[in-house]
């Protein structure tokens, strides 16, 4: 079943002589459960592509629907309001809330959309995550790779729609990043979630089920 269509995407900063396109007419669809791979060298408009699936920037034309729902059609409230509940974002620099412990910052949507938390799946959540021992530890008293993990439970506690994650090893260490794929790859085989990763990093791009090479803009390949 179809849980992503993005349709003739376009996005265009600046205007005249400094007119740059960073996304150029993109389409394509992702089924509900896959893992896939976005792939392209720096200023080739993955992030930007990422961004516009998650709602966090507008288009300057085409579509995107996530779940069957045309998310550019919301207003800025409500687009914010189906962004906590359906998209679950991971950064590469965590974006934890530093004078929050590792639960307080799983929870925080749940928190935010003033939704109970289920202790019982919590900590489910935080063992998946390896994290039930450092679950009363600030961000500050983590490893980089515990804090990524932190930002994946984060994600994965509203059960959304998708999860977009970008370039998450990016700022980690070869054993960590390779924890944090294998996370991933447990989040989507196990909980069914689907996935969108932008990554620099072609041995762990071919992990996913597809990859989308983007160059200048455009999608080049699909493999």
């Amino acid at each position: 079943m179809e849980i992503l269509k993005v349709e003739n995407l376009t996005k265009v900063y600046g205007k005249g002589t400094n007119q740059v396109v960073a996304l150029d007419n993109v389409s394509f669809t992702i089924n509900s459960g896959e893992f896939v791979a976005i792939v392209g060298a720096s200023g080739s408009g993955k992030s930007t592509l990422l961004h516009l699936i998650g709602g966090v920037d507008r288009p300057s034309s085409g579509k995107v629907y996530i779940d069957g729902n045309d998310i550019f059609a919301m207003n800025d409230d409500k687009l914010a309001i189906f962004r906590r509940r359906q998209v679950g974002l991971i950064y590469q620099f965590y974006n934890l809330i530093p004078i929050l412990n590792v639960e307080e910052n799983i929870t925080l949507p749940l928190e935010l959309d003033k939704r109970e938390v289920d202790k019982c799946e919590l900590d489910k959540l935080l063992s998946t995550l390896g994290l039930m021992e450092r679950k009363n530890h600030l961000p500050n008293e983590l490893s980089g790779g515990q804090q990524q993990r932190t930002s994946i439970g984060r994600a994965m506690i509203t059960h959304p729609a998708i999860i977009l994650a970008d370039e998450p090893t990016g700022n980690l260490d070869s054993k960590a990043s390779d924890e944090i794929v294998d996370l991933l790859k447990i989040s989507n085989k196990k909980y069914k979630q689907t996935i969108v990763m932008i990554t620099h990093n072609l041995d762990i791009a071919e992990q996913a089920d597809r990859i989308i090479k983007i160059e200048d803009g455009h999608i080049v390949k699909e493999v």
